[in-house]
């Protein structure tokens, strides 16, 4: 089969109508008109929430399944348009497990990424199959940032009027896998977790280590953050709330997310003693074997691991000493973190930074 892409972005095009914002400015220069997908140039496929097409020329076959429209060619290919609610199919239990691998799958990642994700967690999308993202307009903030996140979920992010095979010739870019250690850092409320989960939305088995405090009645603010972090979750990452991430490191397999290492780090601490009026003669020893272990067991990690922190020395300097402390282990652990670390990023005002 051969695919080809009439338009490539949202319901709206990109940029949209009489839109002014930032992203639509930058798109100005290579308009993408709303998506349009034909095959081998006889017909245009039909969107996943419409009933298949009634006629098609011989040899072709067309289906409604739990993941979308399949199209079946002569030659044996398989083509997907996958649809938005995939995920929530699967969650509920009502998505069927037993559909054939595809040879491409059309995901409109502007729904929602996470359906890459699914499709790979059922077999749907397997090793040998192509994604192609696209659903791009004015929810992301420029082509750019478009094709990097595409990117990240090992897709192609094809152009408008792009011919790609089923199978295509060139293939998507191959997605991280382990061992590879991410490391997302940045101040608070920089989009560093946001970028973190985003990185992992096209995985099919996530690990997210939450490191945090439990939500109390006590403490409203921090239950509704960890409220909203658990709702924009994919159903299907498995979540360990604990400060033991050596062992869970060293014995991960898929994606981890662990979040964060400057809530580990307090935990860690207030364990050991360190926050005590008088702390024990062997507190800064114990938090310093358990950082040790960390870090041994983050440089071991088979998996596909990204994790976030807090940058630190880019405010005031703190007012107490216990404040100074936390700092200056958090810093020194950052940077060995970074340092056994294949990637870091910086987050910034919700922008990503990459640190070579």
């Amino acid at each position: 089969m051969r695919i080809r892409f009439s338009g490539t972005a949202g319901p709206t095009g990109w940029p949209a109508p009489n839109c002014r914002c930032a992203s639509c400015n930058l798109a100005a220069e290579q308009r993408r008109l709303p998506l349009r997908v034909t095959v081998d140039d006889a017909f245009a496929l039909t969107a996943p929430d419409t009933a298949p097409a009634r006629r098609l020329p011989p040899g072709y076959h067309s289906s409604v399944t739990e993941h979308g429209v399949r199209i079946d060619a002569p030659d044996g290919t398989r083509l997907l348009y996958a649809a938005s609610g995939a995920c929530a199919d699967l969650a509920t239990g009502s998505g069927r497990h037993d559909d054939p691998e595809v040879d491409l799958a059309i995901v409109d990642v502007g729904e929602s990424a996470s359906v890459i994700g699914a499709l790979r967690r059922c077999g749907v999308v397997g090793a040998a199959t192509a994604v192609a993202a696209v659903g791009g307009d004015h929810r992301v903030h420029s082509p750019a940032e478009f094709a990097r996140r595409a990117r990240l979920w090992g897709a192609l992010a094809p152009a408008d009027g792009q011919v790609v095979g089923c199978p295509p010739a060139t293939w998507p870019p191959e997605r991280v896998r382990g061992p590879y250690r991410v490391l997302v850092t940045g101040g608070a409320r920089s989009g560093k977790s946001s970028e973190a989960e985003r990185r992992l939305l096209a995985e099919p088995e996530v690990t997210y280590i939450a490191t945090g405090p439990k939500p109390t009645a006590h403490d409203p603010a921090w239950s509704a953050r960890v409220t909203a972090h658990r709702e924009r979750r994919p159903w299907w990452w498995r979540t360990e709330e604990t400060l033991e991430v050596a062992h869970l490191l060293e014995n991960a397999s898929g994606a981890v997310l662990l979040d964060c290492v400057g809530t580990w780090l307090a935990g860690v601490m207030e364990e050991c003693g360190m926050w005590e009026e008088h702390p024990r003669p062997t507190a800064a020893d114990e938090v310093r074997s358990r950082i040790d272990a960390l870090v041994a067991a983050w440089r071991r990690c088979p998996a596909h691991l990204v994790a976030v922190t807090n940058e630190v020395g880019s405010g005031v300097v703190p007012a107490t000493v216990s404040g100074g402390l936390y700092r200056d282990w958090l810093g020194r652990l950052n940077q060995a973190l970074a340092a056994e670390s294949e990637e870091v990023t910086l987050a910034v005002a919700g922008r990503i930074v990459e640190l070579r």
